[in-house]
C-alpha cells in the first residue's frame, strides 16, 4: 500500500496519515484542537507536535475552548512549566486568545465549522499532486483565511499555518495521487 512519503517516518505519523490527515472535519472542538496544534507547530516539525498531542489534550482540558478562554495568568505559568507541550509563551498565550476568539466566531456564525469551511465553499478542494514538490505551502484560500483570522485578532494563523490546517482538517485533499488515501477521500 503506497502512502505519502512523509507518513513513513514513524508509526504515529503513519496512523495519523491513514486515519486523520485530509479527512473532512466538521466538529468544532476538533477544529479548535487543530487550530491550536497547527499554531504550536510553527517553526517545528509535525512529528514533534504529534508526539506531544496527548500532552496537549491533558494540559489544555481536551481543547475545551470555553475553559481555555478563562485561563488565568497563573494557569498560563503552570503550562509553561509542562514538558508535555511546547513551552513557548507566545504560543501558549495565543491558545488562550484564540480560544476567546473561537467562541466569538462560533457565536457570530452559529459554528466555527460554518465559518472556516466558507473559505473553500463548504466542500473539500480536490488536488491531484503527483509529487510532494508540487504541493504548495500556501494558496489564495489560505491567504484569505489568514487575513480574516488575523483581522479578528487570532494569533499564529499565517497563510502557511492556515494551509497546513486546511490539509489536516480535510478542507483540501493533498494526498498524492499515488497514495491510497487520495482516491478514498476524493469521493467523500
Amino acid at each position: 500500500m503506497q502512502r505519502c512519503a512523509w507518513a513513513d517516518q514513524s508509526e504515529a505519523e503513519t496512523a495519523y496519515h491513514d486515519a486523520e490527515w485530509g479527512v473532512p472535519l466538521h466538529d468544532d472542538q476538533r477544529l479548535f484542537e487543530f487550530l491550536i496544534l497547527e499554531g504550536a507547530q510553527a517553526g517545528l516539525s509535525w512529528s514533534t507536535i504529534l508526539q506531544k498531542r496527548e500532552g496537549y489534550r491533558q494540559a489544555f482540558d481536551n481543547f475545551a475552548a470555553e475553559k481555555i478562554a478563562r485561563y488565568s495568568s497563573r494557569k498560563i505559568e503552570q503550562l509553561l512549566l509542562n514538558p508535555a507541550i511546547v513551552r513557548n509563551r507566545l504560543k501558549v498565550n495565543a491558545a488562550v486568545v484564540n480560544a476567546r476568539l473561537f467562541l466569538e466566531v462560533q457565536q457570530a456564525h452559529g459554528s466555527f465549522d460554518a465559518y472556516i469551511w466558507s473559505f473553500v465553499g463548504g466542500e473539500p478542494l480536490q488536488n491531484c499532486w503527483e509529487s510532494i514538490s508540487q504541493v504548495p505551502t500556501e494558496t489564495a484560500e489560505s491567504r484569505e483565511m489568514s487575513k480574516d483570522l488575523k483581522s479578528k485578532g487570532f494569533k499564529f494563523v499565517g497563510a502557511t499555518i492556515c494551509y497546513a490546517y486546511m490539509q489536516a482538517t480535510g478542507m483540501v485533499n493533498d494526498h498524492l495521487t499515488g497514495c491510497f488515501r487520495h482516491a478514498q477521500l476524493k469521493h467523500r
